[in-house]
């Protein structure tokens, strides 16, 4: 599973975000240990609190443990997982919160440790984590015969398209999914040789490049985001400006906003805005469909855990009766009886246990692969979606540029057409409506738009359809 540890601060937004119920359709609180709190924020709380006491500001370590997409993985398995890493990084017997996340049919875990030493009042310190990380998660893939990411057995190999969760939240901010916005950049950098072209590529795929106040290149979205180009593509600033120069001739953020606003032209706004209305209808019975999943799931596992605490509570009744009182239970301690009967008992509750947990993560699993399936149709609409963007602003850049040739024009109608009781103009104008609505929407149909500033004649006219 890949790992990713940071040292942080911030409790109370870290206990909220675990928590949070919008961006997960499950959250599971599975153990708060060594803290007098019982919820996840007190908890995290309490930790800030000690914190007080030294000079640590970091004084939270939070590792987030996430396994292949498609495999089903054990509490058990992500417990040994913890328990590797809170060893390797010295961190035992540390106050820890563990909570597992499920979205897009993928569970996760996220572990947070308190660094705080009670009895020294001193950060335990984390020489070398990120390397410990990725020594551990080796071992998970070796350990589960799961295949090994690339950039596992060589970091030169590494996916460029991992993001942090500052990545993450800045795309999303950007209406963007994160990995293809990543993916996007690369690619652009893998086809330039030189500033100019890297700069094509990019407004072909709805970005711009300019000069970031501190981080040298950047690339600025239509919504005003900004990226780092080094950051993006995972090489160093100054082997970005070996190959595009110096940033200094390029145009400031602010600068390149403005021309973004002024070359988004309404025509192109309106296929945009076209483009994502029919996306939004296209997703919404799929997202209505997802959550209606997920509460369907909530009260499966809800019914299982009211069935397993009645099952529990009659077993325990059970086994206590097992247990005589008065002289019945005196003569059972006498002659040993009590404990043999004490030791089957603790055996069984024990196997009850591992049943019950059995039981959750099979239904948990088989819910997750119901989920995965809708998840895919979910993905092929997405998918169909930055397609049909990326054309547009393909096309939109080219003919900025001046890279694509004039299309040839409709011929005007023939002069008997003028004793029709319509009007000439207005034949033409629907002659041409019709022309263009009675077929699929073509390259060249999207570039004459373009061109001639239409508002869309019907929803007929909106592109090629794809299959979900």
């Amino acid at each position: 599973m890949i790992l990713k540890g940071s040292q942080r601060g911030g409790a109370k937004q870290l206990g909220l975000h675990l928590l949070r119920t919008d961006e997960n359709e499950h959250v599971e609180v599975h153990q708060i240990r060594g803290f007098v709190s019982n919820d996840v924020v007190g908890a995290l709380k309490e930790a800030y609190a000690v914190s007080k006491g030294t000079k640590a500001r970091q004084f939270l370590f939070s590792v987030s443990l996430n396994p292949p997409q498609d495999k089903d993985v054990s509490i058990d398995s992500f417990e040994s997982a913890i328990d590797r890493i809170e060893e390797c990084n010295g961190l035992d017997g540390q106050p820890r919160v563990v909570v597992f996340h499920e979205k897009e049919g993928r569970r996760h875990a996220h572990a947070v440790w308190s660094r705080i030493d009670a009895e020294t009042m001193t950060a335990r310190p984390l020489p070398h984590y990120r390397l410990k990380l990725r020594d551990i998660a080796k071992e998970q893939y070796l350990k589960h015969d799961w295949q090994m990411p690339r950039g596992y057995m060589d970091s030169r190999e590494a996916d460029p398209r991992n993001f942090s969760l500052d990545e993450w939240q800045q795309a999303k901010r950007a209406g963007h999914n994160p990995r293809d916005l990543k993916q996007a950049i690369h690619e652009c950098w893998a086809v330039s040789d030189s500033s100019q072209t890297f700069a094509n590529a990019l407004e072909e795929r709805g970005l711009r490049l300019a000069k970031g106040d501190r981080r040298g290149h950047v690339a600025v979205t239509t919504n005003g985001e900004v990226f780092s180009i080094a950051k993006s593509i995972g090489q160093k600033a100054k082997d970005v400006r070996a190959r595009l120069g110096e940033p200094d001739d390029l145009k400031s953020v602010e600068d390149t906003k403005a021309q973004i606003a002024k070359d988004l032209t309404p025509a192109v706004g309106r296929l945009l805005k076209e483009a994502e209305d029919k996306h939004a209808a296209a997703i919404a019975p799929l997202n209505q469909q997802r959550m209606d999943m997920a509460s369907g799931h909530r009260d499966e596992r809800d019914r299982l855990q009211t069935a397993q605490q009645t099952r529990w509570a009659q077993e325990t009744r059970e086994r206590s009766a097992r247990l005589n009182k008065g002289f019945k239970g005196l003569w059972q301690r006498m002659t040993g009886e009590h404990a043999r009967i004490i030791k089957k008992n603790q055996l069984e509750a024990m196997d009850a246990l591992k049943r019950d947990q059995e039981q959750r993560e099979r239904l948990i699993f088989d819910q997750l692969a119901e989920r995965r399936d809708l998840q895919s149709r979910i993905q092929a609409e997405r998918f169909a979606h930055t397609k049909q963007i990326a054309d547009l602003h393909r096309d939109a850049a080219q003919l900025r540029r001046g890279e694509l040739p004039e299309l040839r024009k409709e011929k005007a109608p023939p002069a008997r057409e003028k004793t029709s009781p319509v009007p000439t103009e207005k034949t033409a104008t629907l002659k041409s409506q019709w022309d263009r609505s009675a077929r699929p929407q073509t390259h060249a149909d999207r570039l004459e738009r373009l061109r001639n500033n239409e508002r869309p004649a019907s929803t007929r006219d909106r592109g090629p359809t794809h299959e979900r």
